[in-house]
């Protein structure tokens, strides 16, 4: 068996963030992901916080969480020469992801309209903050920018509270998944019409995308959803309760988990309240249920009302703290705590991609490159440039 994408050849010049988690997927997957980074300095998350010190030297736990399974080659984009070497390597291959500011790439004579000239089965995806069009389209943002502005952290925040930002930077995530999206979706349209593609993908675009539900309701309702904690605008139980020993589980019930809930918790006039055993009736007596709910909740630890839910059939979950999520027996059982090695730091944890295949080998769990480890063998193997060539190179600083 082999993995899924062992053909596909994606030529990376993106950096930090959300498409080295989209490329590091692929490459996981089997794609042979060939990230480019600046000489000397190589990605900027190279230098982020926190850093991880073995016998060989010094990593970013950064840098290692999102680039693994790749090959990195160091070219100097803003030289002619390095400019001349991109396009080479990109008529050799299936995918060309950048997230550079709008403009720059075509200033190098690197965006799609000059490199599909020589590969017209090219799938070329740019990513930036706010597309290649409209009025916002020069404007650099962060994370936490298009999360504002993408409308999830107005919604996030406990009741009569102000805006928070999510525990993860989930503009960035996300949008790393949308980008895997595209290029997966591109390559099965390639194979139909033997053509490529250029995808514009804006990062707000992708959360405004995300905002579903919350869009549902304010194209149905003409309402502006509050910030609710973790309640559910539209479900009632569906929140996080605090137990006895101070620890939080979250239940999230439909009407068929209700008498079972309120049995349990010995709320048994609930239990036959006929005026309780919709959906609707509770979510217009939120307040009166929620806090009924809670009281009762608080009376007991939290892992045995959880095996209390269990053995009812009442969806619910402890909330886990990151420790608690990597030591867990069920998470450990799925394989999703791995090892690598790393030439320099020795054996280190990492999180796999989450797929597990019938008909395929699972995603690997490769390790991150050194900065440029795989210059030479790629200039050599897939361009043909002698050594000497290479050192010449390297000499006038092109690699």
């Amino acid at each position: 068996m082999t993995r899924p994408l062992e053909n596909v050849t994606i030529l990376d010049l993106s950096r930090v963030l959300a498409c080295p988690f989209a490329t590091m997927i692929l490459a996981e997957l089997g794609a042979t992901v060939i990230k480019v980074e600046q000489p000397g300095t190589g990605d900027e998350t190279r230098s982020f916080e926190p850093k991880v010190e073995g016998e060989g030297g010094t990593e970013s736990a950064y840098y290692m969480a999102f680039n693994r399974s790749k090959q990195s080659i160091t070219v100097n984009l803003r030289s002619a020469e390095g400019q001349d070497l991109i396009r080479k390597l990109s008529a050799q291959a299936d995918v060309v992801l950048e997230n550079f500011p709008v403009g720059t790439l075509q200033r190098y004579g690197l965006d799609y309209a000059r490199l599909s000239q020589d590969n017209p089965a090219l799938v070329y995806v740019s990513c930036t903050g706010f597309g290649m069009t409209g009025p916002y389209a020069p404007r650099k943002g962060y994370d936490t920018v298009f999360q504002a502005m993408g409308g999830i952290m107005s919604l996030t925040g406990e009741r009569g509270g102000g805006p928070v930002k999510p525990g993860l930077p989930v503009a960035d995530l996300t949008s790393g998944l949308w980008v895997a999206i595209a290029i997966l979706s591109s390559l099965m349209g390639r194979q139909a019409t033997g053509k490529g593609c250029h995808v514009d993908f804006s990062m707000l675009d992708g959360q405004v995308g995300l905002l579903s539900l919350a869009a549902a309701r304010f194209f149905a309702l003409g309402e502006v959803p509050p910030r609710l904690g973790t309640e559910h605008p539209g479900r009632v139980p569906s929140a996080a309760f605090r137990c006895r020993d101070d620890k939080w589980v979250q239940v999230t019930g439909s009407d068929q988990h209700w008498q079972p809930l309120c049995d349990l918790l010995g709320l048994h006039e609930w239990a036959q309240d006929p005026t309780l055993v919709r959906n609707i009736d509770r979510v217009n007596r939120r307040e009166e249920v929620m806090a009924g709910l809670s009281a009762a909740v608080a009376r007991f630890d939290r892992d045995e009302f959880c095996r209390l839910c269990d053995e009812a059939k009442v969806p619910a979950g402890p909330i886990l703290s990151v420790d608690e999520v990597l030591s867990n027996e069920h998470v450990l059982a799925r394989g999703m705590v791995r090892e690598f090695a790393h030439p320099q730091l020795g054996s280190f944890k990492a999180l796999p991609v989450p797929f597990k295949f019938d008909g395929f080998d699972d995603p690997s769990l490769g390790r991150p490159p050194l900065l440029g480890e795989h210059t030479d063998q790629v200039l050599a193997d897939r361009l043909g440039l002698g050594k000497e060539d290479i050192q010449a190179l390297r000499e006038r600083k092109v690699i």
